[in-house]
């Protein structure tokens, strides 16, 4: 066998690997009930959230977290 029929055959192995990964992912996440992922998702956030509040930032520090995100957005649109 020659060497490019080996490196096509391993590349068709590694797209049907990442298929069955994606296909088994979908079918996972598509097990949960709206519920349950809404459940999840506030959770998350209040996990999030709890832990913005415990860290406090100075003035200083917090007015300039703000112009950087406000820079963020103006050079991403």
């Amino acid at each position: 066998m020659r060497w490019w029929k080996a490196v096509g055959l391993a590349g068709a192995a590694g797209v049907v690997a990442t298929g069955v990964v994606v296909v088994r992912a979908e079918r996972r996440r598509r097990a949960y009930t709206p519920d349950q992922v809404r459940e999840q998702l506030h959770t998350r956030f209040a996990q999030a959230a709890a832990a913005e509040e415990a860290v406090e930032l100075p003035e200083a520090e917090s007015r300039l977290w703000r112009i950087r995100a406000r820079l963020r957005q103006l050079f991403r649109r």
